[in-house]
């Protein structure tokens, strides 16, 4: 992604981010992760957050797609 982007979400692992980002580039936004992990070698730095990054242009749909699965996730979704 070039330029600025939005954070849309903080999740606690890099996993997490990864399946988030891929379920919005599926829907055809352009998403990205970002994590201060060292390149994912300090995992245990995960835990102060993973940013789930977007286009602003695509902030309105990222988080319109991330309330429906929310939505649809039940007691066990990312809460």
């Amino acid at each position: 992604m070039d330029g600025a982007t939005v954070s849309v979400a903080v999740v606690t692992s890099r996993i997490e981010a990864e399946l988030i980002v891929g379920m919005l580039r599926s829907h055809g936004l352009r998403a990205a992760v970002a994590a201060d992990d060292a390149g994912g070698q300090e995992p245990q730095l995960q835990l102060q957050g993973v940013r789930v990054l977007v286009a602003p242009s695509d902030e309105a749909s990222a988080r319109r797609l991330l309330a429906a699965t929310d939505d649809t996730a039940g007691p066990v979704g990312r809460g």
